[in-house]
Order: C-alpha cells, then structure tokens, then sequence
C-alpha cells in the first residue's frame, strides 16, 4: 500500500512539474507533449521516468545537454514521500485521498509562488471549489459553525454542517485577508499582501473548515515572520523585500495536514496546562 502510494506519487508529481512550468504563462498542461525548458526538444518517454531519467541523464537534457532544474526531482520527490506518509499514517480511506489531493496541490503553490511569485487561480479558486465539493462526502469535524447552529437550535446533518462549515472557512479567511490586504494599502499605499494569498486562505478554508485553518495560518504566519528577518538581516535586504508568503503558507498547511491534531494538543497543553 505504501509502495504503490509512493509511485503513484511520483506519477502524478511529474504532472505538478508540468503545472508549475506552464500555469504562469497562462499555458495548457495538456497540449504540448513534455518539452525541455531551455531547448524545447520533445522529451522522450524513456526520458521521462520521474526522479529515474533525472539521475540517468545527469540533470542534463539529452538533446541540448543544458541543465535542468533540480525542481523537478525535488518537486516528484517530494509528492511521492508526502503520498507515502499520508498511506502510512491514515491508511487507505476518503480523508486520505482529500489530503494528497490537497498537499499536492500546496507543493504547486509552494514552488510557483517560490518561482514566479504566482499563485494560479486554476489551483486557488479551482481548490475552493474542490474543497466544498469534497465537504459534503468527505465530512469535516465540527468547527465554528457549531455555535451557529446552537444559536439556531438546529441539528442539522453531518453532510450539511461539515459544507457549512466549508463554506464558513472559505468566507472568513479569504474576506479576513482581504480586509487586511485593503487595510494595509491604504494606510502605505502599496500592497503588502498578495491577491492570490487572499484566495489561497479561501482555498484552504474550504477544505479544512475554520479551526485547521487558522492553525495553518498562525503556522505561516510564524515560518515566514522568522524566514524573513533571517533572510533580511543575512542578506542586509530592506525590510519592504517582497517574500513569497504563499510558499510558507502552503508549507504549514502540509504540516498541519499531518499534525493538526498534535499541535492542537500542544498548543492546548501550552495556554491551559
């Protein structure tokens, strides 16, 4: 089971490599066939074995002997490995399937927006649609919509609640960064944060409802405060340099994919020992 998640894996992150290439330059992931970045030669079959032909070929295209960018290993890798640990953790069930499509989809964010300080709509908006689709058959826990329907004296079903609560995340963390967004610009007069950051919150609140959210936004929030002075004060950067804050959003969020449960534990533990 392991096995076979980790090679499905690579499979389906050598697709996200086509993604990230061609989604910032408004490009079909379907049409054309696989090409070499620098020399656009087509990429042969045999050449085209994820993390495989990297290595047989020595980071270097067959045709143009150009390198090629260690992402695209990295980026196979990486999905493979998240894939695997999901099927170890959790086994083979429904929250497992919604948590691989959902960490791929970051690994898409995290790397575009590390590279073209892009985050595509056809992932954001796209994966808040998923996200509530997936909400009424794959159930969420009971958030913060439960008040609500204690407020109504409701009890509603769980296919119902867990949608609302989808859409409940979706709400108020993307009009939650938005409003900070609009804040921010009008009191500077530049934005300080990133149109697509706003709908990547949306996005993830649609898949895990209010309370992982706002843990994986903490989580961002702390990695990308920390990573930014660092890189400022070692680069002796100014402290206006753009960051990519997609990319440590999308970094927690896998995080917290696979921990939620212990990080709400310590952070419990912490405030009310």
């Amino acid at each position: 089971m392991i096995l076979f998640s980790f090679l499905l894996g690579l499979i389906v992150g050598s697709f996200l490599n086509v993604c990230i290439h061609r989604w910032p330059d408004e490009r079909s992931v379907v049409k054309p066939r696989s090409q070499c970045p620098r020399c656009s030669a087509p990429i042969r079959w045999t050449d085209n074995i994820p993390v495989l032909s990297y290595l047989l070929l020595r980071g270097k295209c067959r045709q143009c002997e150009k390198p090629i960018s260690w992402r695209y290993p990295a980026v196979e890798l990486a999905n493979a490995l998240i894939w695997a640990a999901l099927a170890a953790k959790f086994g083979w069930q429904p929250f497992t399937f919604k948590a691989a499509v959902f960490c791929s989809m970051m690994l898409i964010l995290i790397f575009t927006d590390l590279e073209h300080m892009i985050l595509p709509d056809e992932i954001t908006k796209g994966g808040t649609l998923i996200g509530l689709a997936l909400s009424w058959f794959i159930v969420l826990p009971d958030g913060a919509t439960k008040i609500l329907w204690f407020i109504l004296e409701k009890e509603p079903s769980s296919q119902l609640a867990s949608f609302v609560e989808s859409l409940a995340g979706a709400v108020i963390f993307g009009g939650m960064l938005w409003i900070m967004r609009e804040l921010y610009y009008r009191l500077r007069g530049v934005d300080g944060l990133g149109l697509g950051d706003v709908k990547m919150a949306a996005m993830m609140g649609a898949f895990w409802g209010v309370p992982q959210t706002l843990l994986i936004l903490l989580a961002g929030s702390i990695m990308g405060a920390v990573t930014g002075t660092l890189i400022v004060v070692l680069s002796r950067k100014e402290w206006t340099q753009e960051l990519p804050f997609g990319s440590y959003l999308g970094a927690a969020a896998i995080l917290t994919t696979f921990f939620s449960d212990e990080l709400f534990g310590a952070y419990w533990q912490a405030v009310a020992p």
